[in-house]
C-alpha cells in the first residue's frame, strides 16, 4: 500500500482526512450517525486540486484536531467509529490521496531534522535534563515492572471499569523533542496528546553532541518490529483501557525502552508514523502493541549526550501554532 492507503488504515489518519473535508465543506461537529449519513451519501469529488496549494501551516490546524480527538483510555468517539467502517474509509481515499500529493504534507515522511530540534515545557513539566537520562529509564522501567506487578490484583475482565497507565512512551522525564517549521515555533507547543491547553511555554534548542543512532518510526511495521525485539509484557496494566479502544482481550507489549537504549540514541516518530500508527493493536511478539502517548514529529533521545540550549518563552493560542511566538516570560 501507499501512504494514502496506509493513512485510511489507522484512526487517526482517517479523522484527519476528515477533518479537511469538514473544513472545506464547513460542516459543523457531527454525531456517529450523521457521519455515516454524510460520507455514505456523498460522491466524494475525484479533483481536491485545492489541496496542490497548501502550505505546512494549513494542515496544522486539521491535524492538531486529530491529535486532540485522540484517547486511549476510553472507546473511541463517534466520529472515530463512524470513520472505522469500511464503505465510510473508502470514501474518504480519494482525500487521502490528495493529501499525500499536497506539497505541504511531504515532510511528514521525512526522518529526524537534527538542525531544528526544540524542547518545549510547559508549566506542568519539567525542563530537560539530559545528564539524567540514564537514571530517568532505569526508573520509568521499575515504575513499569512494579505497576504490571500490582496490576495482578486488577479485575481479569477486560470489561470491567477500570483504567491505569495507558501510554507506551518512556515516561516523560527523558528528554523529548520535535522540530520547528520555518517561520513558526515548535510542534510540540501545540501537537499534543492528552495536552493541556497552555497559552505559555518555554523552549529550549537540543541538539546531540555527536551523530546519533536514530530508529525511525515510520509506520506501524516499525513500531511492531520495535516492540517485537525489545518486548516487555505489559498485559495486566494495559488490558482494560487498550481493551475499550481495540478490543483485543490478549496479552500486550510495549518496547522496553532501556533495552532500545543500548542499541539507539534517540527513537523518533514521523508524522506520517503516527497518523497510520497511533492507537491500533498491532501484532509483536505473540501479543499485541500500541503505539499510544506520542507527539507527530516527536522524538525521545534515550542518550545523555545532548546539548541543551538556554530558555525562551513562548506564548499563543493552544492549538494554533500560527499564533505562537517568542515573547517575554
Amino acid at each position: 500500500m501507499g501512504f494514502a492507503e496506509d493513512l485510511i488504515s489507522g484512526p487517526r489518519g482517517r479523522r484527519l482526512c476528515f477533518n479537511v473535508l469538514a473544513g472545506q465543506r464547513q460542516l459543523p461537529t457531527i454525531a456517529c450517525r450523521e457521519v455515516m449519513r454524510f460520507l455514505g451519501s456523498l460522491a466524494v469529488p475525484d479533483d481536491w486540486d485545492f489541496l496542490a496549494g497548501w502550505e505546512e501551516s494549513a494542515f496544522l490546524e486539521p491535524l492538531g484536531r486529530s491529535v486532540d480527538s485522540a484517547m486511549y483510555w476510553q472507546e473511541p468517539d463517534e466520529v472515530d467509529r463512524a470513520l472505522a467502517a469500511q464503505n465510510t474509509a473508502r470514501a474518504l481515499l480519494p482525500i487521502a490521496r490528495a493529501i499525500a500529493a499536497a506539497p505541504g504534507a511531504r515532510w511528514w515522511l521525512d526522518p529526524l531534522d537534527l538542525d531544528r530540534q526544540f524542547h518545549a515545557e510547559f508549566p506542568h513539566t519539567e525542563p530537560p535534563r539530559p545528564a539524567r537520562t540514564p537514571e530517568d529509564l532505569a526508573e520509568w522501567r521499575a515504575s513499569t515492572v512494579e505497576d504490571e506487578r500490582s496490576a495482578d490484583e486488577r479485575p481479569a475482565d477486560p470489561a470491567a471499569p477500570f483504567t491505569g497507565i495507558w501510554w507506551s512512551t518512556p515516561g516523560r522525564r527523558p528528554v523529548h523533542t520535535t522540530r520547528a517549521l520555518p517561520g513558526m515555533g515548535p510542534l510540540g507547543l501545540c501537537l499534543e496528546e492528552d495536552g493541556f491547553s497552555q497559552q505559555r511555554a518555554w523552549c529550549r534548542s537540543v541538539r546531540p553532541v555527536r551523530t546519533p543512532g536514530v530508529y525511525e518510526i515510520t509506520g506501524p511495521a516499525a513500531w511492531s518490529e520495535l516492540a517485537e525485539r525489545y518486548p516487555l509484557e505489559v498485559s495486566r496494566s494495559r488490558r482494560h483501557d487498550w481493551w475499550k479502544v481495540s478490543g483485543w482481550e490478549g496479552p500486550w507489549v510495549i518496547p522496553d525502552w532501556t533495552l532500545v537504549a543500548a542499541d539507539h540514541d534517540a527513537v523518533h516518530l514521523t508524522v506520517a508514523g503516527y497518523l497510520t500508527t497511533a492507537g491500533r493493536a498491532l501484532p509483536a511478539a505473540g501479543a499485541r502493541t500500541m503505539l499510544a502517548g506520542w507527539d507527530p514529529d516527536q522524538t525521545f533521545w534515550l542518550t545523555d549526550a545532548l546539548t541543551v540550549g538556554p530558555a525562551t518563552a513562548w506564548h499563543g493560542e493552544p492549538g494554533e501554532l500560527t499564533t505562537w511566538a517568542p515573547g517575554p516570560g
